[in-house]
């Protein structure tokens, strides 16, 4: 007796389970934020802006020239500029058009090929005027991630901003570095800006007049750039601004919902290059080059990937246009002309430097050369003197100890300095050599000029360029990389929490597994365990997962990983299902025979659906990075009518409701609730077959009130259904109260009847359970078909019908697996599923468009939800099937146990469901954290490694989330359920 009393007081009880999940768990949280704070820190910026220190050497600027300028009126502040820089400004006026998600390969072509034929006539006017020699196009390379808000600020600031910018893309705050808005305002210049509301966000208070819009509502590919061309006419012929910024929004949301291919594209571009000919055709820009004062010039913030997606860093998204019109090209063939290459930072530089005011002090770009080659050298040489002067600064102050002033540049030679890793000298050394190397030359040649001939001095002049480019480059590459330094002090014990917290995930998932292990064999004294195949390989997923991460390829392809592993593990219960019931026994061909023909054989075809299911999902779409060109059957059904997808989408639908109806049919005992819930799903149906037929069957539709009203009516009964079903099942749930529960005699209430009052609850928990369960199975689903790219209808059908085939095996008891492996075997179809929708680790798969699918107005916080649910649609819809796997379960072994409470019967049934998600993730956080910390200073960390990590984030959210949502279903169902039983017995 006093064994028994000892062994309960150490077993691990309901109560601490949970207190110790929620410190875990909380313990993760504050890892995490520590690490994302240190890994991804806000990019350090020079405080205050440039100005008449940016016209003196670095090494003798007067702290005064501040309060200096602050005593000066705007016009006074302009004539000093220009006094200073001794370079007359080349222009008065700017047009900035942004034509937003322009590839530069549409206009200027790709590499040593022109662009498509289709392209060139697409753009008549703009290729006049490169292949003529009135503009020069530039391939700008931007920097990830390709969205938009970041890389206005690297267009207007120089600098390049952190890789969270990309979350910040969607809520914009005011731009409070130096930039070259404000350096252009405080000289007096009047700015005018129609577009894309980014800018206002950006900029508040800048603009003498705008109109903007919200560049996130993708389905308007029409109005988003009418209400910028509207007013085109009349600020053509204002006098009344300096800057007149036009950010159209059209081009990118076509690409949003159909690609380059789409059948708009061609259009669009048509018109944009009639908006820069009736711009450069205007009275106030003219075709005279010489006797210009107004520049155009059209930009792009990024490129796009074939489905017309961006954020990540391939050559397609990053691919954007920095195009001059009003500067004359002195390349001698359009080929020269098309072929020149920069940064999207070099834009600032140059601008600043053409309108006469001060580069940005943060800027880390370098001039774009052609665009002065109509100066004389000697101020070409001034524009690139003062571009040094100012990286110069900047470099001084991440190096304090560079004084290039008693640097002795004699004792190096041009070939020690050149480049960064060719030195074999301090860092300091190298930029002072390399510096020191260009100003000496320029000296030399300023004091020259007069005395030699002209071509000697041209000749000369070439020289410096290049010794000053040489400097450029160097310092801009070695800054860029300066400014994703990552502070240790933050990361070490970020991963240190980290690592604690999946230690205490592991150890309590082993004392819940060894609980269960001892209740199912109460009477066995050998406490040894045999591993059994399935087992073992479900460790040895998460084992080859973790190594895998550690390569970028790897990464890059991380489908093939989990669709290879998630189909072998279920051809290992095909194998156990093939197994005779009689332990020992070998599998033959013979016995394969056997069991098919018997009568329980339904197991076996159950995972055979699955695998079937699993190869379509597969196939469906090529994901990835490296072959994502080749072909798949969603690119065969984009390629056919809309009617033929719309035949998909309403099968898919019939067939998840018709499935779940059918499930709801088999139920028994019969309620009034299972009549509601099925009338509530034909519902949600009907109106989805409606939004279809109105709305999806034309794939470039635009989205009107119509679609707009049913889209929210879709919303609203779905969580209607959900909320319903969820606070009304454990009422209506029928309770059965056995004679031998009601006896009043003393001696009968010992842990025997207790074990029978617990019987009593699981068929009403299960009842209970299995409508929640399923109604969040099909709803997630219904959801899905509304929020999906309309080819994704059948991936979404093909998931439920792995959940039903799974829940199939794992109920059928004569082919038990252990809980946790069956969990597990679930988030494995849930990760396996996540690619199977077209998903990658790169940032240009998520789908913004079907984020606007139902809001009439803009809203950040709703887009992103929706984005949200898009994204993780599969791993959620898996953890939100556990409540239905829960209902499956045979919870018998429960009634062997000598402390049969309800907390026990909480522990058991939603222990595992709960546990073994927190700890897969858990481990798989900590692993990927570590590679990512290992892997900071590899070429890929931005562009392959940092988007995989925030899909880890996104992840995390998504099962601490689903793991709510289960344990407060099943602590909600059993508590309601016990009240219920308590009252009958009262």
């Amino acid at each position: 007796m006093s064994s028994s009393s000892s062994s309960s007081s150490s077993s691990l009880t309901c109560g601490r389970l949970a207190i110790w999940t929620i410190i875990a768990v909380l313990l993760q949280i504050l890892g995490l934020l520590l690490f994302v704070l240190g890994f991804f820190p806000v990019k350090p910026a020079l405080s205050g802006v440039s100005g008449m220190e940016s016209y003196r050497d670095p090494m003798s600027s007067s702290r005064k020239d501040q309060e200096q300028i602050n005593h000066l009126s705007q016009n006074q502040l302009r004539s000093l500029y220009k006094d200073m820089s001794k370079i007359s400004p080349t222009f008065d006026r700017l047009i900035l058009m942004v034509v937003d998600g322009l590839p530069a390969e549409f206009v200027l072509g790709r590499g040593d090929r022109p662009p498509t034929k289709a392209m060139m006539e697409a753009m008549p006017y703009s290729q006049s005027l490169l292949s003529h020699g009135k503009a020069i196009g530039y391939h700008a390379k931007a920097a990830p991630p390709t969205v938009t808000m970041p890389r206005l600020k690297a267009m207007v600031s120089g600098a390049i901003g952190g890789f969270l910018d990309v979350a910040f893309n969607f809520n914009s705050q005011a731009f409070r570095d130096d930039n070259l808005l404000g350096q252009l305002y405080s000289i007096g210049w009047k700015m005018v800006m129609l577009g894309d509301e980014t800018w206002i966000k950006l900029f508040p208070g800048l603009f003498t007049r705008h109109d903007g819009v919200s560049s996130f509502y993708v389905k308007d590919t029409v109005e988003v750039d009418h209400n910028v061309s509207r007013h085109l006419g009349a600020e053509l012929t204002a006098t009344d601004w300096d800057l007149l910024i036009l950010h159209y929004l059209g081009l990118d949301h076509v690409g949003h919902i159909g690609g380059r291919s789409s059948i708009l594209m061609i259009p669009k571009l048509k018109e944009m290059d009639e908006v820069i000919k009736k711009i450069h055709m205007s009275s106030d820009l003219p075709q005279d080059s010489s006797n210009g004062r107004t520049l155009l010039m059209v930009v792009s913030d990024h490129g796009m990937t074939e489905n017309g997606n961006h954020g990540g860093s391939s050559y397609e998204e990053t691919d954007s246009l920095a195009l001059f019109i009003g500067i004359g090209s002195k390349l001698p063939d359009y080929a020269l002309a098309t072929r020149k290459t920069a940064s999207q930072v070099d834009i600032a530089p140059t601008l600043a430097l053409l309108f006469g005011v001060p580069i940005p002090k943060n800027n880390i770009g370098v001039l774009m050369s052609e665009a002065f080659d109509s100066l004389a050298d000697d101020q070409k040489l001034r524009a690139l003197e003062l571009n040094s002067w100012q990286l110069l600064r900047l470099l001084q102050a991440q190096l304090p100890a560079l004084s290039c002033s008693s640097y002795p540049c004699d004792d190096y030679d041009g070939a020690q300095c050149s480049g960064i890793n060719a030195c074999k000298v301090s860092i300091e050394q190298r930029f002072c050599c390399l510096f020191s190397k260009a100003t000496t030359l320029h000296s030399s040649w300023t004091s020259q000029k007069h005395r030699t001939s002209r071509s000697n001095n041209s000749e000369d002049a070439r020289s410096i360029v290049a010794a000053y480019n040489e400097f450029l480059r160097t310092s801009s590459e070695w800054l860029s990389r300066r400014a994703t330094d990552k502070p240790p002090e933050l990361l070490a014990p970020g991963i240190a929490s980290m690592a604690v917290s999946c230690a205490m995930f592991l150890f309590i998932l082993f004392c819940l597994c060894k609980e269960v292990y001892l209740k199912e064999n109460q009477g066995l004294l050998d406490c040894s365990y045999k591993w059994h195949l399935d087992e073992v390989y479900a460790l040895v997923v998460v084992v080859i997962f973790v190594f895998s991460m550690g390569s970028s390829s790897m990464v890059e392809e991380e489908q093939y990983i989990w669709h290879f592993l998630t189909s072998t593990l279920y051809l290992i219960f095909l194998r156990k299902s093939f197994q005779s019931p009689s332990p020992g026994a070998v599998p033959s061909m013979g016995n394969v025979i056997k069991r098919l023909k018997s009568s329980n054989h339904c197991p076996i075809y159950s995972i055979i659906f699955v695998l079937i299911c699993g190869r379509i999902l597969r196939g469906w779409h090529q994901g990835g990075v490296n072959w994502v060109h080749l072909p798949d059957i969603s690119k065969w059904l984009e390629q056919t009518d809309p009617p033929t997808i719309q035949s998909f989408q309403i099968v898919s639908l019939l067939l998840i409701i018709g499935m779940s109806s059918f499930n709801l049919y088999l139920l028994e005992p019969k309620r009034r609730i299972v009549l509601v819930i099925q009338v509530s799903l034909f519902l949600s149906g009907f109106l989805l077959v409606m939004h279809i037929m109105e709305f999806q069957g034309t794939v470039f539709g635009q989205s009107n009130y119509s679609s707009t009203l049913i889209a929210q009516s879709i919303y609203a009964t779905i969580i209607m259904t959900v909320i319903v079903t969820v606070l009304q099942a454990p009422w209506v749930t029928p309770v059965s109260v056995g004679d031998h529960q009601v006896n009043n005699e003393s001696h009968l209430v010992n842990s025997a009847s207790k074990d029978m009052e617990i019987r009593s609850l699981l068929p009403a928990v299960k009842y209970s359970l299995h409508l929640i369960g399923l109604t969040y199975t099909v709803c997630w689903c219904l959801l899905q078909l509304l929020l999906q790219q309309p080819v994704n209808a059948m991936p979404v059908l093909l998931l439920f019908f792995q959940i039903l085939g799974s829940m199939f095996y794992f109920s059928n008891n004569e082919t038990h697996s252990k809980h946790w492996v069956e969990v597990a075997a679930l988030y494995f179809l849930g990760m396996a599923g996540h690619f199977g929708l077209g998903n990658s680790n790169t940032l240009a798969t998520i789908d913004v468009a079907g984020a606007f699918i139902g809001i009439s107005s803009h809203s950040t916080l709703l887009s992103g939800v929706l984005m949200f649910i898009i994204t993780m649609a599969s791993p959620m819809l898996f953890l939100l099937s556990l409540v239905f796997y829960i209902s499956t379960k045979d919870a018998g072994y429960l009634l062997l146990s000598k402390n049969g409470d309800l907390g026990h019967l909480l522990q058991m049934m939603i222990g595992f469901p709960c546990l073994v998600p927190l700890a897969l993730n858990s481990v798989m956080l900590t692993a990927f954290t570590i590679v990512l910390f290992a892997m900071r200073n590899h070429l890929f960390v931005w562009s392959v490694f940092s988007p995989k990590y925030l899909y880890v984030l996104a992840t995390a959210v998504c099962v601490y989330v689903g793991v709510f949502i289960v344990a407060a279903t099943g602590i909600y169902s059993c508590l309601v359920i016990f009240l219920r039983e308590r009252t009958l017995r009262s």
